[in-house]
């Protein structure tokens, strides 16, 4: 299975964030996980709060619902 810092170095590199990884990112939450896997989280967090990364779920939203999201 991937850690944490994998799959945040993947969406920071392409500056978009899947629903897969999203979920895959939910289930390592769940477990045992380093300081470095959330450093990376965090960074994570950061970059998709300031546009760097974009999620695919909430684009999903906004084509559900435009004033919503």
């Amino acid at each position: 299975m991937a850690l944490i810092r994998d799959i945040v170095q993947k969406a920071l590199r392409t500056g978009y964030l899947t629903v897969e990884a999203e979920d895959q990112l939910r289930l390592l939450l769940t477990t045992p996980y380093d300081l470095e896997d959330l450093n990376a989280f965090m960074t994570l967090q950061e970059a998709a709060m300031s546009g760097q990364v974009r999620q695919e779920s909430r684009e999903q939203l906004r084509r559900i619902k435009p004033s919503c999201v």
